[in-house]
């Protein structure tokens, strides 16, 4: 499949430590937006935040934090994002969820051929 112009990003907010029935929140997400036919999804492990409680998490060594910031990002269609939303908004206690719309410049890929 390939991405029209517009589409939109759902940008997830959460931790290393969040989970969905003792499994890790982020691959619970990905593995949904797969399961749903999304794009595609990645996920990105910040070095230093905060959220709602203040409560800093980093990877400096004086202050090391296993509960790490991560950030999922999903394109797609605002129809197909849309029900990604209603998962999300069942499923997860806690976390920031945000949707933008983007210009897509290029998507390719090559249907799941060796290179």
């Amino acid at each position: 499949m390939t991405l029209t112009e517009k589409a939109v990003r759902l940008k997830i907010f959460t931790g290393e430590e969040n989970r969905l029935k003792h499994r890790p929140l982020y691959e619970v997400i990905v593995e949904e937006a797969r399961k749903q036919g999304l794009v595609g999804a990645s996920v990105y492990r910040g070095v230093m935040g905060y959220g709602a409680n203040s409560q800093v998490r980093t990877t400096s060594i004086l202050r090391l934090s296993e509960d790490l910031p991560l950030i999922i990002e999903i394109i797609d269609k605002p129809e197909k994002v849309e029900k990604m939303i209603e998962f999300l908004a069942e499923n997860m206690t806690e976390g920031l969820v945000t949707s933008e719309e983007v210009n897509v410049v290029i998507h390719k890929h090559n249907e799941g051929e060796k290179q």
